[in-house]
């Protein structure tokens, strides 16, 4: 009967003790990553005399140890489907989308990752955007 009671009262007291932090503690900040990236709005380039769309997703900095181990650059039309490009380390992924449709609302987003060590399976990743830009 003892261990009911202690048990019972154990319950309520967390549940208490519970519901009390809960409702005193605000949400944490949004801190950035350990590396910060910035994403390019979409905009329109000429290449080899072809119009295309291209954004660019670049390392900004990131605190020791860490370092850039690679980003991702997409563009898209908006609602529809994207195109992607990798680099690797600290080189900025630069994506080109083609075919350019004048007057149409593009979308330009990515995620920049970053790693103390080369080896890592696990890195810490920074989504950036979506820009978008009717061109």
């Amino acid at each position: 009967m003892n261990r009911a009671v202690i048990g019972l009262t154990a319950t309520v007291v967390l549940t208490a003790a519970m519901a009390g932090a809960g409702g005193a503690q605000a949400q944490p900040p949004i801190l950035p990553g350990p590396c910060n990236f910035t994403v390019s709005p979409p905009q329109v380039v000429q290449v080899d005399g072809v119009a295309k769309v291209t954004a660019t997703v670049t390392p900004a900095g990131c605190l020791a140890p860490w370092r850039p181990k690679y980003a991702i650059a997409c563009v898209s039309i908006v609602g529809e489907a994207d195109r992607c490009t990798q680099s690797r380390d600290a080189n900025p992924a630069q994506v080109f989308f083609e075919p350019y449709q004048p007057g149409k609302t593009y979308e330009s987003s990515g995620r920049g990752c970053g790693a103390v060590f080369d080896y890592t399976t696990d890195p810490n990743c920074l989504l950036v955007g979506p820009v978008t830009a009717t061109l």
